[in-house]
């Protein structure tokens, strides 16, 4: 298959979050307008300047075994759970090759995480230090790698196309998605198993993000901390978990009967070169960012009528990103109905662009717009049309969902859905 044009479609869905512990529940929690934040009660979050986060809904340890547990890092754990529920849900019944209507070879994956095995990196230091050379663990290397997750999905569902690991920063799960789309419309796999992974809930980096001022200190509301575009919003909520899709050529789809949820149109991608975590304060690099995408794929902007916004909560990058949809669009923006859902989830860094990625999905197949929430008094700068209180019904016909990913270091993703 040499093509470079051949349609791309989603046929699976499957995540783990802090709003439940698949897809089913965790789309359940952002139409409700559930928040999925809560208190720190570990011990040693009692002295942090932030102790709030969105902690996963369900533990890895009440689905995986314990041998298992012992050799992945807690993102590689997130990323197998959420693979497996997407590729039951595209249908495939055994890894490729025992399930005759995948070719291994013709099979890829692209898991992507912005930290990766931090948690096992300083948890087996803490070892070494404290009970010496021979307690260290043999299987640190391989968990604390950040390709890790994608490999052990890869080795899950027997990849040979390609295991591909990318690292953005926050746009991360997103570009993963975006890099599988190619993979498939180049013609270098029929199917790809993509998306992102994050499990970073532990006191170095809830500190050292706490120290750039990033994130919020609003510890007495845990629920209403994460804020995008309010006026009082001051930084984002660390969030952990993983979503994970699954991407098939629309000939392989329709060959062995798959359900089909939307179709994967492409990815636009920019970088800023302005500041190594400061965003470009005008949206230069996301207007670019989305022009690309408008150019590479020819999609008609009159149907974009859902976005799942990048939206952390921060001050400037909310601000940033509207300036950047409106340069493009117009007043085409107008009519695009703009959900964050890290209101509700938190940020899940590297990971985010993949439950994201299922969130927009399920938006477009159920033509429903999750709310905002916590947005008690709108941002003067903000002039959208933002869904907040309750969800919001997208219209019938062909519509087209962006979602956006933005990540330290200037990276910009726009990912492109379109109903079929």
């Amino acid at each position: 298959m040499n093509s470079t044009n051949r349609t791309v479609v989603v046929t699976g869905i499957g995540a783990t979050t802090p709003l439940g512990g698949d897809s089913a529940s965790t789309w359940e929690g952002l139409v409700a307008g559930r928040s999925g934040i809560s208190a720190l009660e570990q011990d040693w979050a009692a002295e942090l300047p932030v102790r709030i986060a969105g902690q996963i809904a369900v533990e890895p340890s009440e689905i995986l075994p314990r041998p298992l547990l012992r050799k992945l890092d807690r993102s590689a754990q997130f990323a197998l759970i959420a693979a497996r529920e997407a590729w039951a849900d595209a249908g495939f019944t055994a890894k490729a090759g025992e399930d005759s209507s995948i070719d291994p070879d013709r099979l890829g994956t692209v898991v992507a995480s912005g930290i990766g095995g931090v948690t096992t990196l300083l948890g087996q230091y803490d070892v070494l230090k404290e009970q010496g050379v021979r307690k260290v663990s043999p299987h640190t290397v391989p968990m604390l790698m950040p390709n890790s997750p994608s490999a052990n999905v890869g080795l899950e569902v027997n990849a040979r196309a390609g295991v591909h690991s990318l690292v953005s920063a926050c746009a991360s799960g997103a570009e993963a998605v975006g890099y599988a789309i190619e993979m498939i419309r180049t013609g270098r796999a029929d199917v790809v198993v993509a998306g992102g992974t994050e499990a970073a809930i532990h006191p170095l980096p809830i500190v050292a993000f706490a120290n750039m001022m990033a994130m919020s200190k609003n510890n007495d509301d845990p629920h209403g901390a994460s804020r995008p575009y309010d006026k009082g919003r001051d930084g984002f909520v660390l969030g952990e978990g993983a979503g994970v899709i699954v991407l098939e050529s629309a000939e392989h789809a329709a060959q062995r009967g798959a359900k089909v949820y939307c179709e994967a149109l492409g990815q636009g991608l920019s970088a800023d070169s302005h500041h190594i975590a400061q965003p470009e304060p005008t949206g230069r690099g996301i207007s670019a960012a989305l022009e690309h995408l408008i150019a590479s794929t020819g999609l008609d902007t009159s149907e974009i009528m859902h976005l799942n916004a990048h939206a952390t909560s921060t001050p400037q990058g909310d601000v940033a990103e509207v300036k950047a949809l409106a340069k493009v669009l117009g007043h085409e923006l107008d009519h695009i109905a703009i959900s964050a859902t890290k209101s509700m989830t938190g940020h899940l860094l590297g990971g985010a662009g993949g439950i994201e990625s299922v969130a927009t999905v399920l938006a477009l197949h159920n033509r429903l717009a999750p709310p905002t929430i916590n947005i008690v008094e709108l941002d003067d700068e903000v002039d959208a049309k933002l869904v907040s209180t309750e969800a919001k019904p997208l219209p019938e016909g062909p519509i087209i969902a962006l979602n956006n990913s933005f990540g330290f270091g200037g990276h910009n993703v726009v990912l492109a859905f379109r109903t079929v």
